[in-house]
């Protein structure tokens, strides 16, 4: 693995008796569907490194069922103390800060400052972009897709000398389709150059991400190439089911897909994840990494309800997703 800072971060150990290769928080869920007193639901949220501790962004729907994003900070990643109010936007590199929601979103360091991406709502679901330096002060830069466009994940570095982000193209209501594209950014205004990472698999290779998949947390760059963990979706006589897998792509041409978990790392299988406002339910959107312990901390919204977290050991998933690739 390639070498990073070293950060405390939750964990727990793989209980006894146990085969797989992540596991659950024993403690779940982390976060409660009404942690603030306005919020019906609290899930499919980001968490980043943070002075002395964490930072996040949580996605907060309130009693209306409004879908906004609202700061958090935690010592220990576990135990989140989130605003009731949710984030204002200043104008970043645009006066165009217009939005009628935002939801799902991604965080990640780059360089100077903490880019978060998001759902964002104009004429449709596209892709908003901010950035903070002190998760207090916010600032919207331009969409970076037209509509209709859900889960876009940055790269935590340029590459090639460019910002780089995945994202999936989709449609203006529940998608009942999705790939994985990658497109790329000078400036973090201006994007192009999109390409086709991943699409979903035949229904008898796979069927557990037949029907859409999607980026999830912010990619690692490991030995072999870029983890990437993804949601998959299958649409069954009881609706959508989200499970998670991970793929690793190219270090330099993160287009080309090496290795794609057939079977996934966790699917619903716990009440939590099963029951709530969308039933079965496993959607991550952070992880936590500490290469020199070969950690892995997930954070995943439940039912479209609550915040869980699950562990993994890097290294086994990187040999799981070789060894059992499509």
């Amino acid at each position: 693995m390639i070498d990073s800072k070293i950060i405390t971060m939750p964990w727990q150990e793989r209980p006894a008796g146990s085969t797989d290769i992540m596991w659950r928080y024993s403690e779940n869920p982390i976060i409660r569907r009404d942690q603030i007193p306005t919020s019906n639901s609290i899930f499919n949220s980001a968490v980043v490194p943070f002075e002395d501790g964490y930072a996040g962004v949580f996605r907060c729907d309130n009693k209306a069922v409004q879908m906004n994003i609202f700061a958090g900070f935690s010592k220990n990643g576990i135990d989140w103390e989130i605003d009731h109010e949710p984030i204002v936007m200043q104008p970043g590199n645009t006066q165009m800060i217009q939005s009628d929601y935002k939801y799902d979103p991604r965080v990640v360091f780059i360089e100077d400052r903490y880019w978060i991406t998001w759902c964002n709502g104009y004429h449709g679901p596209t892709i908003g972009i901010g950035y903070t330096f002190d998760f207090k002060t916010f600032y919207q830069c331009e969409n970076a897709f037209l509509p209709f466009n859900r889960n876009g994940v940055l790269f935590p570095q340029k590459i090639n000398g460019r910002y780089a982000m995945l994202s999936r193209p989709s449609d203006n209501g529940h998608t009942p389709f999705g790939d994985i594209y990658i497109s790329y950014s000078p400036d973090m205004k201006y994007w192009g150059e999109h390409r086709c990472v991943m699409k979903v698999t035949p229904f008898e290779d796979s069927a557990w991400q037949s029907t859409k998949i999607g980026a999830g947390p912010i990619p690692i760059l490991t030995d072999e190439g870029w983890l990437m963990l993804y949601h998959g979706v299958i649409n069954t006589c009881n609706g959508f089911r989200y499970a998670m897998g991970a793929a690793i792509l190219d270090k330099d041409q993160p287009e080309k897909v090496k290795y794609r978990t057939q079977p996934y790392l966790l699917a619903p299988q716990v009440a939590y994840e099963q029951v709530g406002d969308v039933p079965n339910v496993v959607f991550p959107c952070a992880a936590l990494h500490d290469i020199n312990q070969n950690r892995l901390c997930v954070y995943y919204g439940a039912a479209d309800t609550v915040v869980a977290m699950a562990f993994g050991y890097l290294d086994e998933i990187v040999v799981f997703t070789k060894e059992n690739s499509l």
